[in-house]
């Protein structure tokens, strides 16, 4: 179906703010072009503003798309692929990588508080007991790796303190060998934990105030905030393809809508 005058701007104005066009879009270019439309100026507020220089704002693309809760496939590619053109290098993205699998680590955050104090609403509990040595260590080596220590690791170190360990030294990779500077990786942080897959409040709260303390500012966390905010669109991005294709099919059985 060949678009309309008017189907050909909004294209063409699409393609000038993304930068990018493809079959999902043509799909709902040619299903609701005013829908299409509206989301390209909601999506574009944060690629006009720049608070953050381009290849930043592909990595937290990346981090919304990719995270565990989300794991949005289609939208990886596009945006590593921007990120390249941009000036990432491999180690940048795969560091992007590393910093959004510690995600998973939320399940101990929110598990193991909750069951401290159903322990001791059962009696089987009497409180926090005194760090040993052993676990005084651990809280000194996360500190120094991480930058930070939140309360909410005292009720993990205590009661899990193998599982602390564990994760404190996989959670320091990128912190000891990556090459993403610490503003970054706490923007990244705060993309997967505002995302709506997500939600982290606890988490989300802490890394704004981490960012800020590297140097980050306002307007560039909002920006971070402006991206994550798109991520709505992923539902209408898989679903209008197939609406396209069962409409098409409809037509060849010759059916009438």
């Amino acid at each position: 179906m060949e678009l309309t005058a008017s189907q050909q701007e909004i294209k063409d104005e699409f393609i000038r703010a993304r930068g990018t066009w493809n079959d999902t879009w043509e799909s709902m270019l040619k299903l609701n072009p005013e829908f299409l439309r509206q989301y390209g100026r909601f999506s574009s507020v944060a690629l006009k503003k720049r608070h953050l220089e381009p290849k930043v704002q592909e990595f937290i693309f990346i981090a919304i798309d990719a995270n565990a809760t989300h794991m949005f496939g289609p939208g990886i590619r596009p945006h590593v692929r921007k990120a390249l053109e941009y000036g990432a290098t491999p180690r940048e993205l795969m560091e992007v990588m590393e910093l959004i699998s510690t995600l998973g680590i939320h399940a101990m955050n929110i598990g193991i508080p909750v069951l401290a104090e159903v322990l001791e609403e059962e009696g089987l509990r009497n409180g926090p007991a005194e760090l040993n040595e052993h676990q005084q260590r651990l809280k000194a080596e996360f500190t120094a790796n991480r930058g930070y220590w939140h309360s909410f690791w005292d009720e993990i170190l205590e009661m899990d303190p193998e599982m602390f360990e564990a994760y404190t030294d996989f959670s320091s990779v990128s912190w000891k060998t990556g090459v993403l500077e610490p503003k970054i990786k706490e923007m990244i942080y705060i993309a997967f934990d505002v995302a709506a897959t997500h939600l982290y409040v606890p988490g989300l709260k802490l890394h704004i105030r981490n960012a800020l303390g590297y140097g980050a500012t306002k307007e560039e966390i909002i920006e971070v905030m402006e991206i994550a905010s798109t991520l709505g669109i992923h539902g209408a991005m898989l679903g209008a393809p197939i609406i396209a294709e069962e409409i098409e099919a409809f037509a060849r059985q010759g059916s009438s809508l």
